[in-house]
This record gives structure tokens, sequence and C-alpha cells, in this order.
């Protein structure tokens, strides 16, 4: 990549930035293996332990419930300290609980392990899009989101193939302490790797004043409250808190789903899981760059992210289907389309706070919404578990995941109809 300089001549930027947005990218994989490993486990882990269909959602919901708390402390934390030792801190957590798993023996015990691991791995979005927001100008930041929020196909992918031959030849127990211990080995990179942008001591001249372009932003400090006040914090939120309950379904009841209507065990679910989230992952990257692409054709920011949302959401109403197919094949596609829109979806609605809020309050906002959101993903995770046991069908559920992208975005339209700061 190209600029002019003030002489006439044109000089190489760098890429740096991107090595950044790598760090993120691996984060968000390890970040998704080890969340995932319990749902792959789930049904050999509720024959060993006889668990209930309902015990199995309470302890995700266990999960959902850390995940909301952590977001309320993560994202201040981000803000606060910085993301060198922010982000460093959210990953030991949730390495430590992740490879906690393999110690416990009831409901119970695999509830408190997933509710220490909720807390450590609020922190990775609110980190991310922060960091984001700091490395990237506004027209390339959707992609960078994209990117690395595509590390969450990533790792979706990775576990179904990793953890049933980790499990197979070594243990279930084995599964959560050698996908947990990959944390700590992201860990010693960014470490040795991260720097705040502007005392990074490997970033040129050039690529600083390129990813400084944008006009500049208020540096006042915005407190964690006055965040309240603002419908812009609100439709962020309530975007996050009909959405985000679908991928969670998605990640914790695939497994079981293929299980229960299709019949497939440990060892032959990894290929139409790795298919679906290699869908996911072109929804990502595809989502990020089309919003960016129509930013530089001259499209407004808000107009660019709202019409990718808008062709994401209409693109998830089909799955809907799924639930009502015998054909696994057919299921496996309807399912991997929704995801890759949820992904585009996300991947514009993780940039906005960036778009709306300065830098210095980017990561308290994720952190609100995201709390929001992960209050719908507990309660969306608890009443799926109730649903199935008592109606024995998935098609309530898939009526849900199929329309609430439309509705999100006509809150958010509502609230935001332009792309106006609250805070200048």
């Amino acid at each position: 990549m190209e600029i002019e300089i003030p002489s006439g001549k044109v000089t190489a930027i760098g890429y740096y930035r991107w090595r950044i947005c790598a760090l993120l990218f691996f984060a968000t994989a390890i970040n998704y293996i080890d969340r995932q490993v319990l749902s792959i486990l789930a049904p050999q882990l509720q024959t060993e332990l006889r668990w209930t269909e309902s015990q199995y959602g309470l302890i995700v919901t266990a999960f959902q419930v850390a995940y909301a708390i952590g977001f309320l402390f993560m994202g201040k934390i981000m803000d606060r300290f910085g993301c060198w030792g922010g982000y460093a801190f959210s990953v030991l957590i949730w390495s430590v609980a992740a490879m906690a798993h393999a110690v416990a023996r009831t409901a119970v015990g695999f509830g408190w392990s997933r509710f220490a691991l909720g807390l450590g791995e609020a922190g990775n979005f609110p980190a991310a899009v922060k960091v984001v927001s700091e490395w990237f100008p506004i027209k390339e930041r959707s992609l960078a989101t994209g990117i690395f929020l595509s590390g969450s196909s990533i790792g979706a992918i990775v576990a179904p193939f990793a953890v049933p031959i980790i499990a197979i030849h070594y243990g279930w127990q084995w599964a959560f302490i050698l996908t947990g211990a990959s944390g700590f080995v992201w860990l010693a990179f960014w470490l040795a790797t991260y720097r705040p942008v502007r005392e990074h001591p490997k970033l040129s001249k050039s690529e600083l004043g390129y990813i400084q372009s944008d006009p500049p932003e208020p540096t006042t400090e915005v407190p964690w409250m006055q965040l309240l006040k603002y419908k812009q914090t609100w439709a962020f939120a309530l975007a996050k808190f009909l959405s985000d309950p679908i991928f969670s379904f998605y990640f914790f009841f695939l497994p079981k789903f293929f299980n229960s209507q299709h019949g497939l065990a440990l060892d032959n679910i990894g290929v139409p899981i790795m298919i679906i989230y290699i869908m996911s992952d072109l929804g990502s990257l595809v989502g990020g760059w089309f919003s960016s692409h129509l930013i530089r054709r001259g499209w407004s920011v808000i107009k660019s992210r709202k019409f990718t949302m808008l062709l994401a959401a209409i693109t998830v109403t089909p799955v809907y289907l799924a639930s009502q197919t015998t054909d696994l094949w057919v299921a496996v596609g309807l399912i991997g389309l929704a995801l890759a829109a949820h992904q585009a979806w996300s991947a514009n609605l993780l940039t906005l706070p960036s778009d709306m809020f300065p830098r210095q309050a980017v990561g308290s906002a994720v952190g609100i919404g995201s709390t929001v959101g992960a209050i719908g993903g507990m309660f969306g995770a608890t009443t799926a578990g109730f649903l199935l046991q008592s109606t024995h069908s998935y098609a309530p559920l898939f009526v849900v995941a199929g329309s609430a992208y439309l509705v999100a975005l006509a809150i958010l339209h509502g609230l935001t109809p332009r792309l106006q700061a609250p805070i200048s």
C-alpha cells in the first residue's frame, strides 16, 4: 500500500497493523476452541455423567451469566489500563478456566468451570474492537473486524477435528487441558509483540500517519455511567441482545442437533461442522470487506454498515427449513448460510462502536453492549434446554433464529437513523 507525501513522492506505508490483526485473529480462534470443547463432548458427557437436557442448558447458562458479568468490567479494564496488559489478563483467566474442566465430575463442577471461562472470555471482544479502533482508520475497520472475527469460525472448525481425536485416544480430560494450554502460547507472542500504536518501535511514521488519517476525535474521559444515557449505546446493545443468542444456540447445540436429528456421533461430526464454519468464515471476511468497499466507493459509513447488515438479515431467514429437512447436507447448507450471514452481520455490528464513540470509550461501549448480548444468550440457552426437553423439537428455535436479525436491524435503525457521535 502506498500514499503521497508532501514532496510529491510515493511511499509504502507498511503493514504492521495487519500483524496486530493476526494476533487478534488467533486469540479469537483460541477463545472459540476453548468454549466449544464442551459442546462437542456433550453427548458423551451426558451419557457418562448422566446430565439431563435442562442440566446441560443450565451449564451453558453459567457461562453466559459470567460472560455478561465479565463484560461489565472487562471493557472498562481495556479502556483504563490498555490492551497490552488487559488482553493478557483476560486470556490468562480463560486459559486456566478451560483447563479446570478436566477436574470436574458433576454438573455443578462443570457449571463453575464454565462460569470462570465466561469471566475470562468476556475480555476478547472489547479488547479486539478497541485495538482495531486504535490501529486502523475507519475505512479499514470493518475488514479488520471481519478478519479477527473469522477466528471464531476457524476455532469452530479446528475444535470438531482436534477434540474428538484427543478425547478418543487420551480421554476427554486431555481435550480440555491441551486446548486450554494454547492460550499460554498466544500470551507469549502478545506480550512480546504488542505495544500501543503511538509507542510501537516497529511502526513506521508513514503507517502511523495513515492509521491516524481520520479527523481528530474527542480526548476527554468518558465516565462509564454516562454511556448508558446515549441511544447509540442501547442501539448496539439491543442488536446484540437479539443476535448473540442465535450464534450461542448454534455453537452450543449444533452437535446435539446433528446427533439427535441425523444420528451423528463424536467420530463423524467433524466434516458437517467444518463445512458450516468454513461458510461462516467466508461470511466474516465478505461482510467486513463489503462495507469497507462501499465506503471506498463513496457511500456513507452508516449506509454501508446498515445495507450490509440488511443483506445478512435477509440471508438468514431460510434457516428454519433446517429443522424440517431429513437430508443432512441440506441442513448443513442452510445452517452454514445462516452462520455466514451472522458473521457478516457481526463484523459490521461490532464495528459500529468505533464509528460512534471516541477511542477511549470503545472498550466500555462494547462491554456494555456485549453484557446485554450475553444476558440474551443466558436466557436463550436456558430456554433452549427446557424447550428441547419438553417439546423434543428444534423447530421453534430455528424460527427465532431466522427472524431475530430483521427485528434487531429495525430497532437499530430506529434508534440511530444517522451515525452521529453522542460525545463531542
